[in-house]
């Protein structure tokens, strides 16, 4: 089946089996390695990249069901040499050990702070009407869905400070 997704910026219109995850589009297919296959079930965060701005697991998602849209891989985060401030914070923080799920990690903090930014609560978002006060214990709720196996936990939640203190 022939499936248009515009990936970092470039259209890739590729011909793809109906049962190819989107991780597996990425990564077999248009050749981005930067979006990691952990454990294929969606609960390690790995393969966390933003659809139409959104983060999503691309191993629980068909390619074919992004038909159209706008994915965005931590490859195409960067502006050139430019890193974005994102990926400046985790290497400022040295939030990374084995960096196995770094983009994932990355991503997933571009998502959150998108989120933030428009005053989206969390489970654990004090006042629902009000602003979000990016805390640590809001941090910690929102990046639940990354894991890292090396624990590398107090330098991501630094490494988000960080790029929130950037993005503001």
């Amino acid at each position: 089946m022939l499936t248009t997704i515009r990936v970092n910026g470039v259209d890739r219109a590729v011909e793809v089996d109906p049962r190819t995850s989107l991780l597996d589009f990425l990564r077999e297919r248009v050749g981005l390695k930067g979006t990691k296959k952990g454990c294929d079930h969606g609960q390690c965060g790995a393969c966390t990249v933003l659809v139409n701005g959104v983060r999503i697991n691309a191993c629980l998602s068909l390619a074919v069901m992004h038909d159209g849209d706008e994915v965005l891989t931590v490859e195409g985060l960067a502006d050139g040499e430019a890193l974005h401030p994102v990926q400046q914070a985790f290497l400022s923080e040295d939030a990374f050990q084995c960096g196995y799920c770094t983009p994932g990690q990355i991503c997933s903090t571009v998502g959150l702070l998108a989120e933030v930014a428009a005053g989206q609560p969390s489970e654990v978002t004090a006042d629902l009407a009000g602003p979000v006060t990016l805390s640590d214990a809001e941090i910690r709720e929102r990046m639940s869905g990354n894991i890292c196996r090396c624990s590398a936990y107090p330098q991501i939640l630094a490494a988000v400070r960080r790029a929130a203190g950037a993005a503001a």
